[in-house]
């Protein structure tokens, strides 16, 4: 089992480790095809590509955050994403 990590935020990546994440690979772009059966994706991933690491067999933790107006659309720290109380929450995603 991999976990992968799928952010190209440098404040994403500190916000994981103060989260106590164990990571295997950190990754900006996803290949889906390199995700495997009982792998792990964590991030905040289109629709399409978080359905087709479900359909792969794996499981996706989708990064949420709930941004202020303000705040949308600029580099966010750790701090920041603390104080908007960004969580991972599990979904499985399917094409009908």
């Amino acid at each position: 089992m991999v976990t992968w990590f799928v952010t190209r935020h440098p404040g994403a990546v500190e916000w994981a480790k103060r989260q106590g994440l164990e990571v295997d690979k950190q990754t900006a772009h996803l290949d889906t095809a390199e995700i495997g059966a009982g792998d792990q994706v964590i991030g905040s991933l289109p629709v399409h590509l978080a359905a087709e690491v479900c359909a792969s067999g794996a499981r996706y933790l989708h990064l949420q955050i709930e941004l202020p107006a303000e705040l949308r659309g600029i580099e966010l720290t750790a701090e920041q994403m603390e104080q908007c109380g960004a969580e991972l929450k599990p979904y499985r995603v399917v094409e009908e």
